[in-house]
């Protein structure tokens, strides 16, 4: 409890001085950060960690800006409990999580939770104990050639580890407890080692080429610079982007400041990881959500106290509580990954160019098929822009071929035309390595029965079960849901009726052994390759050559240098052109384009052959020509007219509840509240195509504004003119990438 100061006689009217108060947010989905009354002692200052009654449990918040209510009565103020003795929170940081609360719509308390995802860091460090020699040792004591050993280890007066010393001098442990008894050596605190290693920027790395180099110096450049800046890093597949952006993470080393890279799949790492080595001559540190809760706590402490000079992580790093921030590289800037669909709806590229404006930080984008958005910004001069136009090394781009399934099509159950088994087994023959690309995972799409046509779908959402035959199970990779294969049709009953319809990459790999079998196969998707280990193990059987073909979803598509891959056979380039996205052809002509660049990275050419049923589309003839800049072009003439994005502003909300007549009440609400007027146009409500997921009815409304029109006041008037039943959750999503 604090006491209040009584004023002097010469102090106004004899009255008491206010008790200090402090504005804490929490890290729960609150609106508004609570006034509790300071402890005593000095000020707390903004950005310190506190430890805070609420309710009838204790929280851990943070001191945050602003002036606490005057109007709040003292009777209901509660005291801090605890400050923390952590680096507090820096103003930036603060900054950044305001600012995308704002633009989210989201609550201050649910972004700052994401900056507290290591709540165990702030507990105070664990001291570790060691040995050192003791300064007074008895006389006469014993000495045995062991036990001599360890004294000459110690004998610089440094306290080491009870197991490092008996390694080290070959004694037992037994041996120390002998010398501690008999008063040779004393207990002692180990000094705190870096939990990581820093990077040199001196290091030796690999020779750039002459357009490497100048695209490094200007990434150099607007490091140097230590103020904010821009730059969309382009190149063809294969170009040397990573080496180039590492020269920029030098710099950063070279003036003292922090550097973070954010890759869309951790799974990328594993390659990535080995060229940071190369370069740095260390690891970097780690972010993502397969490490230990040990390795985050140290981790993020050790990023919060400034020991962690380069991070590479998934989009989450963005929050860690970096002191001094000089660069964030944002790899492969066009993935959807980078876009964060539950809690806080967030774009990771986005934030991170505020993160890097509000830290005075560069912000380099890379990317080989940059997204729209970010095209727009460097022709308009919003971006600075470097382009390698060619692939490092006088490696040659891949051809590319289309093969038309209409005329060739596969034989009668095989999804593999005759060009392209022809392709594989002449490349395979040469010893070189050849990879089928589908981005569908499992063994078929769909299952149905062949007598009534009742296909399986998920319970829980508007969508179909994908057999997973190698574990026997039917899954929905919405919501996780898993079931055995039926012996009978549940809608029928007829037995043995279940036909699997469509192919994924575990029924690709089932042709493939059939017409391949001597070849040493390996499938690459989310489900056989989990984590970065896992990947690691897999580029490396890969670069020693102990697999001949690769099967693999997307996640093969970006990132990977294969030497010897020489071809690269889409089964179905037609996929990811079907509904009705605003983005389907650009993300299709991403995926595709990346995917092709595997191949041919080294001295051999390489070649790609895409099966289409559409072999005149647009999508399909860019690819062909490799010509990016003509295919973006063509995207942004059609979507100009219509004031899509980039040209316009979307947001949607997204309407569930788990009764049905709930939804479409609190969605048709919303739709007669709607804004109106100039460049604003509401579409819907209407079904969201996962009409139920994971249990809940959605329905969806898109708002689409002129790109002069901030769309978050609009949202704000619309969302306070409707009361939302409790049983009805509304999503807001400002600037949505999918619209499933």
């Amino acid at each position: 409890m604090v006491h209040a100061k009584k004023l002097q006689p010469d102090d106004s009217a004899g009255l008491v001085a206010p008790t200090p108060r402090l504005r804490v947010l929490l890290p729960l989905p609150l609106g508004n950060a609570y006034d509790y009354r300071a402890p005593a002692g000095p000020p707390v200052p903004p950005g310190s960690f506190v430890i805070v009654p609420l309710g009838r449990r204790q929280a851990i918040g943070v001191v945050w800006d602003g002036t606490p209510d005057p109007t709040l009565a003292e009777s209901r103020l509660r005291s801090v409990e605890q400050v923390l003795d952590v680096p507090p929170m820096t103003a930036t940081l603060r900054q950044f999580v305001d600012w995308v609360a704002a633009y989210t719509l989201s609550p201050p308390g649910a972004v700052l939770r994401m900056a507290m995802s290591s709540p165990s860091a702030l507990e105070p460090r664990a001291p570790q104990a060691g040995w050192r020699r003791a300064s007074h040792p008895p006389e006469g004591a014993r000495i045995t050639p062991p036990r001599r050993r360890v004294l000459d280890l110690l004998a610089d007066g440094t306290a080491r580890a009870g197991g490092a010393i008996a390694e080290a001098a070959g004694v037992a442990s037994a041996i120390l407890r002998g010398m501690a008894d008999a008063g040779l050596i004393e207990p002692a605190l180990l000094p705190r080692r870096p939990d990581f290693a820093a990077p040199d920027p001196a290091h030796p790395g690999p020779a750039l080429g002459p357009e490497q180099a100048i695209a490094a110096a200007a990434l150099r450049e607007a490091v140097a610079r230590r103020a904010f800046s821009t730059t969309l890093l382009t190149g063809v597949t294969g170009s040397g982007k990573t080496e180039v952006y590492f020269e920029a993470v030098a710099e950063a080393l070279r003036q003292g400041r922090q550097a973070l890279v954010l890759l869309p799949e951790i799974a990328l790492s594993a390659q990535w990881l080995d060229r940071f080595r190369a370069r740095f001559g260390t690891a970097p540190a780690l972010w993502h959500s397969e490490l230990t809760s040990r390795t985050r706590r140290e981790t993020w402490r050790a990023v919060a106290e400034g020991e962690a000079p380069v991070l590479v992580g998934a989009r989450s790093a963005l929050f860690l509580p970096f002191p001094d921030l000089g660069l964030i590289v944002i790899d492969e800037e066009h993935e959807t990954a980078f876009k964060q669909e539950e809690g806080v709806v967030y774009h990771a590229r986005d934030m991170a160019v505020v993160r890097a404006r509000l830290s005075a930080a560069a912000c380099v984008l890379a990317s080989a098929t940059p997204s729209l958005e970010s095209t727009t910004n460097a022709a308009t001069g919003r971006y600075a822009s470097v382009h390698l136009p060619a692939r490092h090394g006088g490696a040659d781009m891949p051809d590319v071929a289309l093969i038309d399934l209409r005329r060739t099509p596969p034989e009668r159950g095989r999804f593999l035309s005759p060009p392209l088994v022809a392709a594989v087994t002449e490349t395979l023959a040469r010893g070189e390595q050849a990879m089928l690309f589908l981005n569908r995972r499992g063994y078929a799409p769909m299952t149905l029965c062949r007598a009534c046509g009742h296909r399986l779908r998920c319970p829980n959402c508007t969508a179909w079960l994908v057999e997973h035959r190698a574990q026997r199970r039917l899954q929905c990779h919405h919501c996780g849901y898993v079931e055995a294969p039926p012996e009978s049709c549940p809608q029928c009953g007829a037995a043995h009726s279940t036909v699997p319809i469509g192919p994924g990459v575990e029924r690709v790999l089932e042709e493939a052994t059939a017409l391949w079998p001597e070849a040493r196969r390996l499938v690459m998707a989310s489900d056989t390759i989990p984590g970065p280990a896992a990947a690691s193990a897999a580029a490396q059987s890969i670069q020693r050559r102990e697999v001949d073909l690769i099967i693999g979803t997307q996640i093969v598509a970006k990132g990977w240098h294969f030497p010897h891959l020489t071809l690269v056979g889409v089964v179905d380039a037609d996929l990811g052109l079907a509904g009705g996205d605003l983005r389907a052809a650009e993300r299709t002509f991403q995926l595709l384009h990346q995917v092709a660049g595997r191949a041919g990275r080294e001295e051999h050419r390489g070649h790609v052959l895409l099966q289409s049923f559409a072999p005149e589309h647009p999508v399909m003839q860019a690819l062909v020509s490799g010509d990016v800049d003509a295919f973006m072009a063509a995207e942004a003439d059609d979507r100009r007219p219509g004031h899509w994005p980039p040209f316009g502003r979307l947001a949607a909300l997204i309407v569930s509840s788990e009764d049905e007549r709930a939804a479409d009440r609190a969605a048709r609400d919303l739709g007669l509240a709607a804004p109106g007027g100039e460049g604003v146009e509401v579409l819907g409500p209407a079904p969201a195509p996962l009409a139920i997921l994971r249990g809940r009815h959605r329905r969806r409304l898109l708002l689409k504004t002129r790109r002069d029109i901030a769309v978050q006041p609009l949202l704000q008037d619309w969302l306070a003119k409707v009361a939302v039943p409790n049983d009805v959750r509304v999503q807001v999503d400002v600037d949505p990438v999918g619209f499933l």
